[in-house]
C-alpha cells in the first residue's frame, strides 16, 4: 500500500495483483485450516469432518455475500457523513462475524466470511473506499499491537525445543523457497519484467496475521476439546511464531528496498495526495 501511494508499479497494477492474490491466499489459508481443524479436534470418521468443515465453508461464503450486498447498499449514498458510517459497520460486521461464529461452532469461519465480504462491498464503492480504508487501518493499528502480543504471550522463547525450532525453520524455509520459485515461474506468463517478477516472488514471502490469528485458535480448541494434544497444539503456535517473526520483517524489508528500484514510478505521487484531499472536502 505504501508503494501504491508513492506510484510504484501502478501502472501495471502490481499493488492491486499483490493484495487481491493475498486475499486469495488467505481463503485457501482459512479453508485449509478449519478443514484439518475439524479432522484433528472433532469426533467422527475423516469423511464426515471433511464434509462438515466443507459444509462450513459454504456457510461462511453465504453469509459474506449475504453481509456483503448489505453493507453495499447500507447506509445509503445520499446520507451525511456515509464514510464515517461505512467504516463503522464495516468494522461492527467484521468483528461481529468473527465472533459470532464461535458460539455456534464455525471456529475460524468468521475469518472467511469476513474476506468474501469485504471483496463483495469493495466491488461497489468507488472513491469512498479509499476514506474507508483509512479508518479501517487507523483501527487497525491499535488492535494490531493486541493481536500480536498475544501470540508471544502464548510463546515461552525459553521453553522451546531446539529440534522443533530447527525442524520448523527448515520446514518454512522449504515451503518459502517452493513459494518464491512457483510465483516467479507463473509471472513468466504474465508480462511482467524480470525485475517485476523477483519482486512480486519475493513480496509473497511475508506471512503473519493470519498466522497470528488461527494458531491461538488450535491452541485454544486443544484446551477445551482435547487437552492431551495440546502438545501439537503448542507445536503449531510455535511454527506461527517463528512464520511471523522470520518473514514479517524480512519482507517489509525486501519490499521497502527493492520496491522503489525494481518498480517503475509512473506519476507524482502529491496528485495522488490532492486527489484524497479532494475527496475528503466532499
Amino acid at each position: 500500500m505504501v508503494l501504491q501511494e508513492n506510484g510504484y508499479g501502478v501502472e501495471e497494477d502490481i499493488p492491486t495483483l499483490l493484495m487481491a492474490a493475498s486475499s486469495m491466499d488467505d481463503l485457501l489459508a482459512i479453508t485449509g485450516f478449519n478443514t484439518c481443524l475439524s479432522i484433528v479436534f472433532y469426533s467422527g470418521g475423516m469423511i464426515n469432518n471433511a464434509i462438515a468443515s466443507l459444509r462450513n465453508v459454504c456457510i461462511s461464503l453465504l453469509a459474506g455475500i449475504v453481509l456483503g450486498f448489505f453493507v453495499r447498499y447500507f447506509p445509503s449514498e445520499d446520507q451525511k457523513k456515509i464514510t464515517l458510517k461505512r467504516g463503522f459497520l464495516v468494522l461492527i460486521t467484521f468483528v461481529s462475524a468473527v465472533l459470532g461464529s464461535q458460539p455456534i461452532g464455525l471456529h475460524g469461519s468468521g475469518g472467511l466470511c469476513t474476506l468474501v465480504l469485504h471483496f463483495i462491498e469493495w466491488t461497489k464503492w468507488s472513491q469512498e473506499k479509499m476514506k474507508v480504508q483509512k479508518i479501517i487501518t487507523n483501527v487497525w493499528d491499535i488492535f494490531q499491537p493486541l493481536l500480536f502480543g498475544l501470540v508471544g504471550a502464548e510463546v515461552s522463547v525459553s521453553l522451546l525445543e531446539s529440534n522443533i525450532v530447527g525442524i520448523s525453520v527448515s520446514t518454512l524455509s522449504l515451503a518459502l523457497c517452493v513459494r518464491i520459485l512457483n510465483i516467479y515461474l507463473l509471472m513468466c506468463f504474465a508480462g511482467f519484467s524480470f525485475k517485476e517478477k523477483i519482486f512480486i516472488a519475493l513480496a509473497w514471502m511475508p506471512k503473519a496475521t493470519v498466522q497470528a490469528v488461527l494458531g491461538p485458535l488450535a491452541l485454544e480448541t486443544a484446551r477445551v476439546s482435547t487437552p492431551h494434544l495440546e502438545t501439537y497444539a503448542k507445536d503449531v503456535m510455535t511454527v506461527a511464531f517463528l512464520a511471523i517473526m522470520i518473514t514479517a520483517p524480512n519482507g517489509a524489508l525486501l519490499m521497502g528496498i527493492l520496491g522503489p528500484k525494481m518498480l517503475t514510478r509512473h506519476y507524482d505521487p502529491s496528485k495522488i495526495k490532492l486527489q484524497l484531499s479532494t475527496l475528503e472536502h466532499h
